[in-house]
């Protein structure tokens, strides 16, 4: 499989393992829709990490794969590329991207798909799809402008360059780097932490954030309010508003 999923204490791990590169060909994509569209349903999944390995995210599409394909071909292939990638976006659960080596292209886009980004120092990140005569296809000219603004996003897409972990940090790329032993541990840690918070809040915000993003400040302003006055419906209001009043803040246990 060039993708799995592996769930322990609440979290789990989306593994791309297709060597050396983690290359994301038709295949590749297709199983991680369907994985991240696994995590969705399943109770078990509380977070989710997304990570490539100890060397490597992903360093993009398979290149030879597309070169073969001609217009028609893409026309048919782009909506399942977006698909792909969509899927993971959605996933309405706390998701971070443990990025070590090279998340170029497909990687980089699937790691802008991430709640939160956790970097290797020697990360490299980039969109380099203009040195290709292409622009980027799964999302990029799209989550990128809207994480770090797009005259930066231009810059990155214009050009093709590729940023360094401290790079795309300043820009907000990335959110955090931390040495490259520690990114999968610490993405999981993160991600073990909110998987004890209470799943239904935590898919409420992410939903009323992505899509205030989309949107114009009514619409998002509604879905906050929505959302807000249905959370007064779940045991886990309940349960945390009880336990504020009777011991104290940030003592609630959601489990």
């Amino acid at each position: 499989m060039t993708v799995t999923l592996e769930v322990a204490a609440g979290v789990g791990t989306l593994r791309l393992d297709r060597p050396p590169m983690n290359a994301l060909d038709v295949a590749t994509q297709d199983r991680l829709k369907e994985l991240a569209e696994e995590a969705t349903r399943r109770e078990d999944v509380r977070a989710v990490v997304i990570y490539g390995g100890e060397r490597v995210f992903a360093a993009g599409a398979d290149i030879k794969e597309m070169q073969a394909m001609d217009h028609t071909a893409m026309v048919l292939r782009a909506r399942g590329l977006q698909d792909s990638f969509t899927a993971v976006a959605r996933i309405p659960k706390p998701v971070v991207a443990a990025v070590t080596g090279y998340a170029l292209g497909g990687g980089c886009e699937l790691a802008l798909c991430a709640d939160f980004r956790i970097a290797a120092e020697n990360a490299k990140l980039g969109q380099p799809e203009i040195l290709l005569g292409l622009i980027p296809g799964a999302g990029g000219t799209q989550r990128l402008s809207r994480l770090v603004g797009p005259s930066k996003a231009k810059d990155l897409i214009f050009t093709g360059r590729q940023v360094r972990a401290d790079e795309a940090l300043a820009i907000g790329l990335v959110d955090r780097v931390v040495p490259a032993a520690e990114v999968y541990e610490q993405a999981h840690a993160w991600a073990a932490k909110l998987a004890q918070g209470p799943a239904i809040a935590l898919r409420a915000a992410k939903e009323s954030i992505d899509t205030g993003l989309e949107t114009d400040l009514d619409t998002g302003l509604a879905v906050e309010r929505n959302w807000f006055a249905g959370l007064f419906a779940t045991e886990d209001r309940e349960r945390g508003m009880r336990s504020f009043v009777e011991e104290g803040p940030g003592k609630a246990k959601f489990l």
